[in-house]
């Protein structure tokens, strides 16, 4: 039977078409209203001058960056995600798995300000990729974190392990995706483990809404 990390990354291979549609529609109304700027507002606050986008999709977040002046580079593991950031305008983009990154089998470039992950760390074992990620950064480098709100999104199941998202509710053809849960506290001990230190959090919120958009996590190098 496949692991779920085989199976979450086939996911994205077998959803990538719709994403990419849903992406670029505008489609989804939390991102539109409160996460997209959050990770931009964040990046910014920073002021880097280059930029690593750990799991870019189809760029996005990349056209923002670069829109803004700031050298912005991309990595996702699936090819049709990064041929449409490509043909988008966005020349510095690679194809790798995480494990690929962790095992430095692709030259993904290095001395990176920030490394920034946006909804894009899904799997279970994090801890040797956010250390990968650390070894691009430049001494005291940041690495910035969007993900779904623990909080918001534990349905009172408050502990680590894998769920599924059915994608119910979004237009097109979807395959499931198992995604796995974090508690608060887990994606602490992660970061640490991994060489970070945590410098801010946010919980991005729409003013009209009762529960978090998100969990944004600031963090920087830890000095040796």
């Amino acid at each position: 039977m496949p692991s779920p990390e085989s199976t979450l990354l086939q996911s994205w291979h077998d959803n990538a078409d719709a994403w990419i549609e849903v992406i670029r529609s505008g489609a989804i109304e939390s991102r539109q209203q409160v996460t997209d700027q959050a990770i931009l507002l964040a990046i910014m606050s920073r002021q880097p001058e280059r930029v690593l986008d750990l799991g870019c999709g189809e760029g996005w977040l990349l056209r923002a960056l670069a829109d803004r002046g700031i050298d912005a580079a991309g990595v996702d593991g699936d090819a049709t995600l990064i041929e449409a950031a490509r043909e988008a305008g966005s020349a510095k983009v690679h194809v790798a798995s995480y494990e690929a990154l962790v095992d430095a089998r692709v030259d993904v470039g290095s001395d990176y300000d920030l490394v920034c992950a946006n909804f894009s760390l899904l799997h279970q074992d994090i801890i040797a990729l956010l250390a990968a990620m650390n070894a691009l950064l430049v001494p005291g480098g940041t690495m910035i974190i969007q993900t779904l709100h623990p909080w918001a999104v534990a349905a009172g199941d408050y502990q680590d392990g894998w769920r599924e998202e059915s994608f119910a509710g979004f237009k097109g053809r979807w395959q499931p995706m198992p995604w796995y849960f974090r508690t608060l506290s887990s994606w602490l001990n992660a970061l640490d483990m991994a060489g970070f230190r945590l410098v801010g959090l946010h919980e991005p919120q729409h003013p009209q809404s009762a529960v978090p958009q998100s969990l944004l996590l600031i963090a920087e190098q830890r000095p040796l």
